[in-house]
């Protein structure tokens, strides 16, 4: 009977044992719909590292940050990569994050830091900008717009379609250059901007897909009959990249003059009470490694942090890096995202 009792406790101890062990070699990412990474990457960092990755997607950024903030005393993950600035706050105000700060940060300029705390490290950018169709500005004639104030100009009547930024990323964004521009209080407000971009039909639709491959017009493009839309620096090179005809070079061109896009930062951090906080680490590590960084701007079409990353050709050459883009503290943010958005659509959706 002793014998039976001590087997008994052995193989408890044993499966107890094994269990540990398989969860010391997983890490669980918690991620938005976008993140993407390819196949080949992952499996040399497992093979390195021995630690198997779960990607566990979530939504869109703000769906993801609030089932973090939900789960926070029991995480659904070890690492949380995508918050970006538009929704930082919020996640460190819910103390979601254990603080980590990678060696590989001596790489990334201390811009991109937005404190000194290290509960998140950066890890890529993207600017949200106007874009165009080139063929449409060269066979008009028309001047391309050096500001957000030309856009209420009689030449820009009814080419522009831009995104509820209560329903899409860069529609949120764009509302933020303009807040940036022209502030929320004083004789001409953002308000009172949106209300001269009404008057001169710019058109508004749900989110990013409706608007670039519904609204906006491109040459060799059937759909849309508006030039110009609200997206991405980085839409451009991406438009060649899946060209038939790659050689022919661009058909759309994105505007970066001063305080006319907004740059989203997306960071990635170890969550608190992760059950494997040792490889959340590493994964924090490997996302600012040469390789990841490198992949970044063919698999999800945004900018490496590192400086050290030379860009594939297609975006050296076609993807235009603001100078000077329009900035919104992530705490103002955080405090009248909601109002900003309700006043937003008090005027453009009665």
């Amino acid at each position: 009977m002793f014998f039976r009792v001590v087997s008994i406790l052995f193989l408890i101890q044993a499966t107890m044992a094994s269990a540990s062990a398989q969860e010391a070699e997983r890490v669980v990412v918690l991620t938005h719909d976008s993140f993407a990474i390819s196949e080949a990457l992952l499996e040399s960092f497992e093979a390195q590292t021995g630690i198997s990755v779960e990607i566990l997607r979530s939504g869109d950024a703000g769906q993801m940050v609030n089932q973090a903030i939900l789960s926070k005393n029991n995480p659904l993950g070890d690492v949380l990569y995508g918050v970006d600035n538009t929704f930082l706050s919020r996640a460190l105000d819910a103390s979601i994050f254990a603080p980590y700060q990678s060696p590989a940060l001596s790489y990334i300029a201390n811009a991109f830091l937005p404190d000194d705390s290290f509960r998140v490290t950066p890890v890529d950018y993207g600017d949200v900008c106007l874009n165009y169709d080139i063929a449409y500005f060269e066979e008009s004639g028309t001047e391309l717009p050096a500001s957000l104030s030309d856009l209420t100009e009689e030449a820009f009547h009814g080419l522009l379609v831009a995104q509820n930024p209560a329903t899409s990323s860069p529609g949120l964004a764009f509302l933020l250059a303009t807040i940036a521009e022209f502030g929320d209080e004083g004789d001409y407000t953002y308000l009172d901007y949106w209300e001269d971009l009404r008057a001169n039909d710019v058109l508004v639709v749900d989110g990013w897909t409706d608007a670039y491959y519904g609204e906006f017009k491109v040459r060799g493009r059937d759909t849309g009959s508006r030039p110009m839309v609200v997206s991405y620096a980085s839409s451009p090179p991406a438009e060649v990249l899946f060209s038939e005809e790659p050689a022919a070079g661009a058909i759309t061109g994105a505007i970066v003059g001063d305080n006319m896009c907004f740059r989203q930062v997306e960071y990635v951090g170890v969550l608190a009470g992760a059950a494997n906080e040792a490889a959340a680490r590493q994964f924090v590590d490997f996302m600012l490694s040469p390789a990841f960084q490198a992949e970044l701007p063919l698999n999800m079409f945004v900018f490496p942090v590192r400086e050290d990353i030379a860009l594939p050709d297609v975006f050296a050459e076609y993807a235009l890096i603001p100078e000077n883009p329009a900035s919104v503290d992530s705490a103002e943010i955080e405090a009248k995202r909601d109002d900003w958005i309700q006043a937003w659509m008090e005027v453009m959706l009665r």
